[in-house]
């Protein structure tokens, strides 16, 4: 049996692949794709593979413009960070998914349904591509319940109301929760920005804030905004004066 798996965060990848490996050491692994492009150039050149676990966000789209543009008629199980909520709409949309981070019990089941769908001889799954793509997009406004973050060869969900902060420190991304622990998420601060805009802030260049975190703000001079949080940072937070007004209207909910 073979198994292609898509998804653009090398670390979760990889999880994923020996996961699969320790369910069945014979499965084999053919690739991993980390973008559209790469996928679609792959599978117009091999052959397709027995089932793929594909992401569903990757860098450069949406990972079912890979299927649409290919034709591929291979069963899919997608991987997810998404809550209950748009999972049991993909489930009325017929497909099968994964919820991040991975277990062995997780994907050994995902797994099972593939095998017992392919030995009853039943019809491959075809997802509903459209359906769930305006589902995607009409949930745009909310963030996700969880970060995913990488801590000593695990994936660990952080809630998102957990989080005070994220900033970058010698060009790593850092988050910083309410009590004070520290993980290193794998997405860029451009990323986080857009996964969390309604609950936190852009301050400038190096951090991103929860509104929850703030203590108080001071106007020195009456330029820059100078952000007094509730967890320590090795560097001050400040607002440009041109983001001020921005940044007091998020701030009072406006």
């Amino acid at each position: 049996m073979k198994i292609v798996i898509i998804e653009d965060e090398k670390l979760t990848a990889n999880d994923l692949a020996s996961t699969i490996k320790e369910y069945d050491e014979q499965i084999e692994i053919p690739a991993i794709l980390s973008s559209v492009k790469e996928a679609i150039r792959y599978f117009e050149q091999e052959k397709e593979p027995d089932l793929i676990f594909s992401d569903i966000e990757l860098g450069d789209g949406l990972s079912f413009e890979v299927f649409k543009s290919t034709g591929l008629q291979v069963p899919v199980i997608f991987c997810t960070a998404y809550d209950e909520y748009a999972l049991s709409a993909f489930n009325a949309n017929g497909i099968d998914y994964l919820l991040k981070p991975f277990t062995l019990s997780t994907v050994g089941a995902a797994l099972d349904k593939y095998f017992r769908i392919t030995q009853q001889k039943q019809s491959p799954i075809t997802p509903q591509f459209n359906k769930v793509i305006q589902l995607l997009e009409n949930r745009e406004t909310e963030p996700p319940s969880t970060i995913l973050v990488h801590y000593k060869e695990k994936i660990l969900p952080i809630k998102l109301q957990d989080i005070a902060a994220f900033y970058l420190e010698n060009q790593i991304v850092h988050l910083i929760t309410f009590d004070k622990k520290i993980y290193f998420p794998s997405k860029s601060l451009e990323e986080l920005e857009k996964l969390t805009s309604k609950y936190f802030f852009r301050t400038n260049r190096q951090s991103l804030v929860n509104r929850e975190a703030i203590v108080d703000v001071s106007n020195r001079l009456g330029r820059k905004l100078w952000v007094n949080l509730k967890v320590p940072l090795n560097d001050s937070v400040t607002v440009s004066k041109e983001k001020a007004s921005t940044f007091l209207d998020w701030l009072s909910g406006s």
